[in-house]
């Protein structure tokens, strides 16, 4: 017999309700130009325009709301390359405490610049040669924080699968589900969501080519390192999969897609010119696998979910214009 998983789709409902009214329900787009490309019928779940301006922030909500009012006293410490640091910052101030976060000193500077903007203390390290997780442990630990990681804990999961949930509130069954997976707490959120919901779905994730460190692990059947990534995506810049978000996703995963830079560049030039919304790199990353055929999937109803737009003017018309 298999055993539980660290979430459930009760946990997922019961982040929906903490988020009603905190979280913004966002919006659901469709184009005949989009499923005239892919062949099918196509639902764009647009967390760009979530709190913050990615889905990091339904996560952040869930486990800071979940925290007892002493550890609220002493404040929260996380660690991110933007979404998630932008994410825990407003989410502590939501709740009337204090946020520290470590972000690598190369994260884009519009997500550094709104991180402080929430109020949150900001303390830098170099993503390539320091670990994170390691340091965020340590900063927290030594100031006594609370720490809300930014994928691999069963809340954040949870929070992050309302997403999937609104989606399919609103569009009733799907054969197909794609999502970024970086840490992977999106895609195992959604995973969770999916397959309750409409057991026959495929839910695939979608990995920059340069850190398919998700794919491979689900193929080795056990969490594998790769070196840090050097890609546009940089919110799915990472090594390694999360422990509780590989346990989800092995189980229910169906598999992972893999996209370029060139193919992200193209998804993000066709979201801003027949979509007419800004995606960041990592959120395009579903939007390329579909318009490039890295799915390998045949379906006639797919949502997708584009999972964030932070990114500033000046690295977005680099970016499309190159």
């Amino acid at each position: 017999m298999a055993a539980a998983l660290p979430v459930t789709f009760d946990n997922i409902r019961e982040a929906a309700v903490r988020l009603d009214g905190i979280a913004h329900r966002t919006p659901v787009l469709t184009s005949r130009t989009l499923d005239s490309l892919v062949g099918a019928e196509v639902f764009v779940k647009c967390e760009n325009f979530q709190r913050v301006g990615a889905f990091k922030f339904r996560g952040a909500y869930n486990a800071a709301a979940q925290l007892s009012p002493a550890q609220l006293a002493r404040g929260i410490a996380a660690y991110s390359s933007g979404n998630h640091a932008q994410a825990t910052a407003l989410a502590a101030r939501e709740l009337g405490t204090t946020a520290v976060v470590l972000m690598p000193e190369d994260a884009p500077r519009s997500k550094r610049e709104a991180t402080a903007g929430y109020g949150a203390e900001i303390v830098t390290y170099d993503r390539y040669t320091q670990d994170r997780t390691a340091l965020g442990e340590a900063l927290a630990a030594e100031r006594g924080l609370a720490l809300i990681p930014p994928y691999d804990h069963p809340h954040v999961i949870a929070g992050q699968g309302t997403a999937a949930l609104e989606l399919f509130e609103e569009t009733g069954e799907l054969d197909l589900l794609l999502a970024p997976v970086g840490g992977g707490g999106l895609v195992a959120g959604s995973a969770v969501a999916a397959t309750a919901l409409y057991p026959r779905i495929r839910t695939v994730g979608v990995e920059p080519a340069e850190g398919d460190d998700t794919k491979r692990s689900l193929e080795a059947g056990e969490r594998v390192t790769v070196p840090v990534p050097r890609t546009l995506a940089d919110g799915q810049a990472l090594a390694t999969p999360g422990e509780i978000t590989f346990a989800v996703n092995r189980r229910l995963l169906d598999s992972v897609a893999l996209v370029d830079d060139d193919e992200i560049r193209d998804a993000m030039r066709f979201a801003f010119e027949r979509l007419k919304i800004v995606l960041e790199p990592s959120g395009a990353s579903a939007l390329a696998a579909l318009l490039s055929g890295r799915v390998g999937h045949r379906a006639r109803r797919i949502g997708l979910i584009a999972s964030g737009g932070n990114i500033d003017t000046r690295r977005v018309a680099g970016i499309v214009t190159a």
